[in-house]
Order: C-alpha cells, then sequence, then structure tokens
C-alpha cells in the first residue's frame, strides 16, 4: 500500500525556487493500473521519480505499507528501489555493453542473489515478456519493442511491489506499443502499476485509473483509494540492503572497457611504460647482482677463510705486498716519502707461530645462536690424520696415491728437508704439500656443487666409499693428477727434470682416456694404525714390506670412481679442479678406525711406555743424584769393575760417591742407567694419525658473499674478545683484501634509475585518472540505471575503482610481458658480446609488485573520478545522452 501525503517537492534554480509539486496526496492500491496525465511541465515525471525513490520530497510524507520514510537515509532510499520498485523508462535505458540476460540479471546481483538463481529467475522473466530465445543478444541488437520488454523483465525480476513506467511507449510504433500495454495491464493484476503518459487513449483504454496533474497539483482522480478499501499495514521482514560484489563491478567495468578495445590498449600501453622501464632496470641490476653473488660464492668457494692449529696471519705480508699501509705520518706533498713495506713484510714473514685453540672455536661456532649455518656455503674440518690411499696396478703391486708421491719422484723433496726450512716456513711448507694431494675434500653443500659443476658420467658421490674425478672446462685432467694417481709412469719424471736442466725440450706426450675407463678406477684405503703388526711385546712399522702393505690393502675398505665432473659454464670459479672428490663421511670413517684400532688403545693405555720401543718415556728432566743411584744397575759395568762394587756396601758405594765431583758422578751415572725413549706420547699418536673428530688441524670456513664474510670475521673478533688473549685465533684471510662495493654501486644505481622512472609512471597514473573520468562522463547514464535499480554510491564508487584496477593490472602485466620478451632479446646480445649468461633476469616476486604497484598507482589516480561518480544525481545521470 502507497500513501502519498501532502508532498511537495521544491527545486533551486539559482536564487529563484521552482515548486514542482504542491501538496500532493494521493493513495494507491496494492493491484491497480494507475495512469498519470498532464500537459509537459506539470511535474508527472517529479512525482515517478518521488515514488521511486530516485528524488526525494522536501515536504510532506511518503508511507510504503504504513512505514513512514521521513527518516529514510540513503542506503534506505536504495534498499527500497532495489526490492519495491521496478522502472521502465521511456529510452528503455539498457547497459550497451551487457547482454540481454545480464541486464535483466543485475538488479538480483545487487540483492545478492547466488549465481544458479540468478539465472533461473532471469530466463523465467524474460521468458514471460516472450524474448526467451534473445538473451545472449547485446541491447543493439535488438528493435525498441524487444528493448522495451527487457526494461520490462528487468524491472520484474526483483518480483517489487511497485511498478513505475514512465512513457513506455513514447518510443515505440503502434502496434509495439499496444503490446506493451498488455504486458503492463497483465501485471497490474499482481502489482501496483503507475504509468506516466501524454496519451490519453492508452490510458483511457489500458489503465483502470487515471489521475491528472496540472502545475504540481492533482485536479482530478477517476478512481480515487478511499480508506476503507486500504488493507490493513502488514509488518515486513527485515530487507537486506543491497550490495554490489566486486566481482560484478569488474564485470561491468571490462564489459564497457572491451566496448573500447584500442583506447583500452593505448590506455594500458601508455601506463606500461614506465612499468617496462623500471622492469628492465631491475632485471639488469637482478641480474649484475645475481652474477656478483655467483662470482662471490663461487671466488669465496675456493679461497675460504683458513684457521690452522699453529700458524701464521699471512694477511699482514699480503697487504704490505699490495701496498695497502698506513703512511708512516703526516708530511707536506711538495717531496716523495719512503714507505715502510719492506720492513713489514720481513716481519710478517719473520713472526713466530702461533697455535689456535681449534677445539674451543670449533665448539663455539657449532651453537645455534652463533648463526654460522645462515653465513656459510660450507665448512670443512681437516685434520692431522693422514688419508693414505693406494691404487692396485696391473703387475698386481700396490702404488700410494694419497698422499702424493709424484714430488719426491722428482728427487727434489731433499730440499725441503734442510733445517733451514724452519719457522713460519715449515707452516707454509705443509699447507703447500697438502695442496698438492689429489685427494681433497667436496664440500658439504649439494647445493652448491650441483651449481659449481655438471656431470659428464655417473653421478654425484652419495656414500663414503665412493668419489669423482674432477676436470677442468677443457675436459681435461692436469699430468701432475695423472702421475700421482699412476695413469702416468713416475720413473718419467727425472729423465724429463734432467733433459730440462740440460736446456733440452721433453717430448710431451697427450693422453685420452674414455670415461668408462677413468668410471673402471678402484682404489684402496689403508688405515694408518694397519701399517703396524705386534711382534711380542713391541709394534713393528712394516709400511716398507710391500708384502704386508698388499695384504693390508686387500682387507682394507675398496674406494670406487663414480662420477665424472666438469666446472659449469656459470661458473666463475669452482672449490677444486683436477682433483679426486671425496664425502667428509670418508675422514670420519678413518679416524674412528685409527682411534678404536689396538695398536692405539694400548699405547694409550700405557702412557708411560713406548710401544715400539718398550722404553719409558723420557721425563724432560736430569734425575736428582739420589734418583740416579737409586735406579743404578752395576750390572751394566765392566766385569772388573762389577767385582769391585760387589764387595763394597751400599754405605761404602754411598760414600765413595760422594766423594767425587757431582757432576763427574752424574755423567759416570748417565753412561750405565736404563735407557729411555727417544720419543714422546705426543709423537707417537701424531704417527699412528690419532685425531679427535673435535680437535681438528685446520678450519676452512666458505662464506656465502662478501657480506656473510665481514659478518663471520665480526664473529671471530668477537670471540676473540670473549677469550684470553693468548687463546685469541689467528688465521689466514685470502680475500680479506677483496671489496664488496660493487654490489653497493650497482644498488645505487639502480635507485637512482628507478627514481627516475617512476616520474613516468607517475605521469601515467595520472593520465589513467583523467581517463577514467572521461569514462565517468560517458557512463554518465549507466550511473542512473545503476542508481534507480538499487546501487548505492559505494557501488558506483566501486564500479570505477574495479575500472582502474584493470587498467592498472592490464598496464603492469603488459610491462612485465615487453619486459620479459626485451630480457630474452637482452640475454642474446650480452651473451654473444660477452659470454654473460642469463644477466637480464626479472625476479618473479618483482614482477608481481609492479604489477600490484601499477594497480595501486592507477587505483589512486582514479579515487577522485569515482567519487564524483558516485556523487551524480541518478536523476540528471539519466537524463544524460
Amino acid at each position: 500500500m502507497l500513501t502519498l501525503k501532502n508532498i511537495v517537492k521544491i527545486y533551486e534554480a539559482g536564487p529563484n525556487q521552482v515548486e514542482a509539486l504542491r501538496g500532493v496526496d494521493l493513495q494507491f492500491r496494492d493491484c491497480e493500473f494507475a495512469a498519470i496525465l498532464g500537459p509537459s511541465g506539470c511535474g508527472k515525471t517529479t512525482l515517478l521519480n518521488i515514488i521511486g525513490g530516485l528524488d526525494q520530497y522536501t515536504d510532506g510524507d511518503l508511507s510504503v505499507n504504513g512505514k513512514t520514510t521521513k527518516q529514510f537515509k540513503d542506503k534506505d532510499w536504495d534498499t527500497y528501489r532495489n526490492h519495491s520498485i521496478g522502472f521502465v523508462f521511456q529510452n528503455y535505458n539498457l547497459i550497451p555493453h551487457q547482454t540481454v540476460l545480464s541486464n535483466v540479471e543485475l538488479a538480483l546481483t545487487l540483492s545478492g542473489v547466488s549465481r544458479t538463481e540468478r539465472r533461473k529467475r532471469a530466463m523465467a522473466v524474460l521468458e514471460k515478456v516472450g524474448l526467451a530465445d534473445q538473451m545472449k543478444k547485446k541491447p543493439n541488437q535488438m528493435s525498441g519493442g524487444q528493448m522495451q520488454r527487457v526494461a520490462i523483465a528487468r524491472a520484474l525480476i526483483n518480483d517489487p511491489d511497485i511498478l513505475l513506467a514512465d512513457e513506455p511507449t513514447g518510443a515505440l510504433d503502434s502496434e509495439t506499443s499496444v503490446q506493451v500495454m498488455e504486458i503492463l495491464k497483465e501485471i497490474a493484476k499482481e502489482k501496483l502499476v503507475i504509468m506516466v503518459t501524454h496519451n490519453p487513449e492508452l490510458a483511457d483504454t489500458y489503465a483502470n485509473r487515471i489521475i491528472r496533474l496540472l502545475d504540481g497539483k492533482v485536479v482530478s482522480d477517476s478512481n480515487p483509494c478511499h480508506e476503507k478499501e486500504l488493507a490493513p499495514a502488514v509488518e515486513t521482514s527485515k530487507q537486506k540492503k543491497p550490495s554490489m560484489s566486486f566481482r560484478t563491478a569488474l564485470s561491468l567495468s571490462l564489459n564497457n572497457l572491451l566496448t573500447k578495445k584500442g583506447r583500452t590498449i593505448l590506455t594500458a600501453f601508455a601506463g606500461s611504460i614506465g612499468i617496462i622501464g623500471i622492469a628492465l632496470i631491475l632485471s639488469l641490476s637482478s641480474g649484475v647482482n645475481a652474477y656478483i653473488e655467483r662470482v662471490e660464492e663461487d671466488t669465496l668457494s675456493s679461497y675460504p677463510l683458513t684457521i690452522q692449529e699453529k700458524t701464521m696471519d699471512m694477511s699482514g705480508m699480503m697487504a704490505a705486498m699490495m701496498g695497502t699501509m698506513e703512511s708512516a705520518g703526516d708530511h707536506e706533498m711538495d717531496r716523495v716519502y719512503s714507505g715502510n713495506v719492506m720492513t713489514q713484510m720481513l716481519y710478517a714473514m719473520m713472526s713466530e707461530i702461533s697455535e689456535n685453540n681449534l677445539p674451543a672455536f670449533k665448539a663455539h661456532i657449532e651453537k645455534e645462536e652463533v648463526g654460522m649455518d645462515q653465513l656459510i656455503s660450507g665448512i670443512q674440518y681437516e685434520y692431522a690424520t693422514p688419508l693414505t690411499v693406494y691404487r692396485i696396478l696391473e703387475d698386481d703391486s700396490a702404488m700410494q696415491v694419497n698422499p702424493s708421491t709424484t714430488m719426491e719422484a722428482t728427487g727434489m723433496m731433499g730440499m725441503f728437508d734442510s733445517s733451514a726450512m724452519a719457522g713460519s716456513n715449515n707452516v707454509m711448507l705443509a699447507t703447500t704439500m697438502t695442496q698438492l694431494n689429489a685427494f681433497e675434500a667436496l664440500l658439504d653443500n649439494e647445493e652448491l656443487l650441483n651449481l659449481q659443476y655438471d656431470v659428464l658420467a655417473g653421478r654425484m658421490p652419495e656414500s663414503m666409499d665412493e668419489v669423482v674425478i674432477i676436470v677442468n672446462k677443457q675436459n681435461e685432467i692436469s699430468d701432475y693428477t695423472l702421475y700421482t694417481l699412476g695413469l702416468k709412469d713416475q720413473t718419467e719424471i727425472p729423465h724429463t727434470l734432467e733433459m730440462l736442466m740440460m736446456g733440452q725440450s721433453p717430448e710431451v706426450v697427450s693422453m685420452e682416456f674414455s670415461y668408462e675407463e677413468l668410471l673402471g678406477l678402484r682404489f684402496r684405503l689403508m688405515v694408518n694404525t694397519d701399517y703396524f703388526e705386534k711382534q711380542g711385546s713391541i709394534w713393528v712399522d712394516r709400511r716398507n714390506d710391500p708384502e704386508f702393505v698388499r695384504a693390508r690393502l686387500e682387507e682394507g675398505m675398496e674406494i670406487r670412481v663414480v662420477g665424472i665432473l666438469r666446472p659449469s659454464e656459470e661458473a666463475v670459479a669452482t672449490s677444486m679442479t683436477g682433483a679426486v672428490g671425496y664425502r667428509s663421511e670418508l675422514m670420519e670413517y678413518l679416524l674412528q678406525q685409527v682411534n678404536e684400532s689396538e695398536i692405539v688403545q694400548e699405547q694409550l693405555a700405557q702412557p708411560d711406555t713406548d710401544i715400539f720401543t718398550g722404553m719409558p718415556f723420557s721425563t724432560g728432566e736430569a734425575p736428582s743424584l739420589e734418583e740416579m743411584m737409586a735406579h743404578f744397575d752395576p750390572s751394566l759395568l765392566p766385569p772388573q769393575q762389577q767385582a769391585l762394587f760387589a764387595q763394597m756396601s751400599p754405605e761404602q758405594l754411598a760414600a765413595m760417591m760422594h766423594q767425587m765431583p757431582e757432576a763427574q758422578m752424574k755423567a759416570m751415572m748417565a753412561m750405565y742407567m736404563p735407557p729411555v725413549s727417544n720419543a714422546t706420547l705426543d709423537e707417537n699418536l701424531l704417527r699412528l694419525g690419532v685425531s679427535d673428530i673435535n680437535a681438528p688441524s685446520a678450519i676452512h670456513i666458505y662464506p656465502k658473499d662478501f657480506e656473510a664474510k665481514e659478518q663471520i670475521t665480526r664473529i671471530i673478533d668477537e670471540y676473540n674478545a670473549s677469550v684470553p688473549e693468548e687463546d685469541a685465533l689467528r688465521y689466514t684471510d685470502y680475500v680479506g683484501l677483496m671489496m664488496s662495493s660493487v654490489t653497493t654501486i650497482i644498488n645505487a644505481i639502480t635507485y637512482i634509475l628507478i627514481a627516475f622512472v617512476a616520474i613516468s609512471l607517475v605521469v601515467s597514473s595520472i593520465m589513467i585518472g583523467i581517463i577514467t573520468y572521461i569514462s565517468v562522463l560517458e557512463r554518465t547514464k549507466e550511473i542512473g540505471i545503476l542508481r534507480a535499480i538499487g546501487a548505492s554510491k559505494k557501488d558506483i564508487s566501486r564500479v570505477f575503482n574495479a575500472e582502474t584496477l584493470i587498467v592498472g593490472f592490464s598496464a603492469g602485466a603488459l610491462g612485465i610481458g615487453v619486459t620479459l620478451a626485451l630480457d630474452v632479446l637482452a640475454n642474446t646480445i650480452i651473451r654473444t658480446l660477452t659470454t654473460l649468461p642469463n644477466i637480464a633476469v626479472l625476479p618473479p616476486a618483482a614482477a608481481v609488485i609492479l604489477i600490484l604497484i601499477s594497480m595501486l598507482l592507477t587505483f589512486i589516480a582514479g579515487l577522485i573520478p569515482s567519487r564524483l561518480a558516485a556523487k551524480k544525481d541518478p536523476v540528471v545521470a539519466l537524463r544524460s545522452e
């Protein structure tokens, strides 16, 4: 039941006021066909807009089912239009870029009806108006009568109580007008239909009530509604407030943009220019930084931070050699002054050996709170226990291949035994000789190994009895390694050396090996303690007995070559080349075997006795005269002296000795004291190869990059500060003088370039904001249509925000697509010119972020136009063309 009481509507026209309605009082039945007639300007359409909630009255009251609308807010009017009112306009007011079905469904979408239910109800109402076969067409593909029937179907879709028709036949021919009026007449049997028309004949023929207006007042009513006819007010359930889903807003905006494909593409491309610029800069920056990180990681895998048990700090000498010294002092710049380099080098070379407490440091860096694992690509522990490996040759003899015997074959090892090789040089020699060995431990970092090496044949080692041979990038392995492994005859070396000393050029014979030949190599592990055999109560070293060694090797672990590796093309440096790589578990196994061996257990059980001689270890201190007399053994004297001492009582012997000078007596008695071993317990354990797994002889730390190296250096410095000075670590930092500023410079350049390119991105966003405003102007009628079916101001704003987001996404995606294509081209050119692979790489995260930035900027740029759209008066919007 609809009631209007003294409705007044006044429009402000500058300083003047126009009174469109002047105290209109009307009551309508729930089911009737009322026609409002009157001349132009009498207030017919204004009255219809007020009844439909598109326009608000200035005074009076409009009540629906007994409920006043005086306190209605915008949301309440939106709900009222969506649930209670259906509009049929003279110009149809269909959204041109939506299909017939989508136009009809739109009101249900605002009501929150499910997709399935919407489709079902829309098809039913279209069938009711005779358009079941036209639902997939666009409005511009239909006749005027068909479009008006679509408008009627849209008005009925939400089952409203009131249907408002504003000149529904004004744009139709007579035949079509009759069809439309018949539909409205049929609807009036169940609903209230209020029609505004200039055609009195149609009103007389189809309406059962004719209301005439003149100058904003009701002048006649052919069938007024009396109080007794009014049905009692019925309490209605609270209606759900309409709200357009973001998906619907996206659909509306996308369809609109697709009707202007050319402009949309150009707009997206213009918006993408800034994205392309930034993405290209990020691609190059990311690629170069990734390359630098790879260089750092590869380089640092070759030059670790090395901390040895006995060491000297080579960094000082390296710094002196490179001239990175501090100035001797301030002086005038008009002369040339001497710098203190030579003295620094000599001081470094003659510096004393320092001992590091590696067990304590190893325990420290293995603590989780130190965070060493996040900074390193690998860490290796070196032990004094030699990894002794043999190869069984074709003549069934055993050849030691590790430690390498190649330098011994040159006959030059004697020079290294000189007593002149003392002090710091011994440390350098030990390091050098270790580096000459063919067997090297692989890093415990499978990911880094897979990046640095390509598997030419076989596979990576998976257990401690498996090794790999590593060749260089030219698939070559050095002849030194071939001599070491017995693949070349070491007896050739002295002859080659002799020819070189005579000034002759020796013939170099190139050798080739198939992958199968190298994969067929087998080695045997010799545990160091297996060289010794117990004979009686002492242990004898049998390493020089070939048959004994051969027999022991038969019992030793067999080591198989399972793969051949080559440095990958992308690797700048690798942790090793031209070597046999083994897993760290092999050394752990060797330490366990040595430490648990019978000979080691016996020596540890008898710490005062040399198990190789049966003699006691020397205490290192000269015994007193009383101790010498207590241990003096007369049986060691010549027979005549034995007889003399036998006749003397202990008191007489002691008296005689006390009469002799003490030094003379000690010298005489020392000649006849029981012998002691020349070795010490520590020397014997070292000879046996005993090492504690928690007490390495060297620690090699491989930082991930320069930044990580600096943090590791900081950790070492903090450790040194926390321990007594004598326990502070001295170590060799081979890359301490290398700079990490390259990455910083590249990042700085990247930020500057991005700042410049970002200006174009902002300009593009402003342009998109202007284009969005143009779109608002173009879609003004659509705004009115949406408001007429119950869309709120927020819904209108959401539609245009969705449009800007679509444009922003399109611009971002287009920019990323173009960038990826340009990256491919750039990588091809750069690889051709420099051989550097994939130097332009756009990170996926950066691509996503750039698209989001593009969407954000266009969204911000579209906020003002979208708010302007939301504030448009629906009545004015519906009048626009």
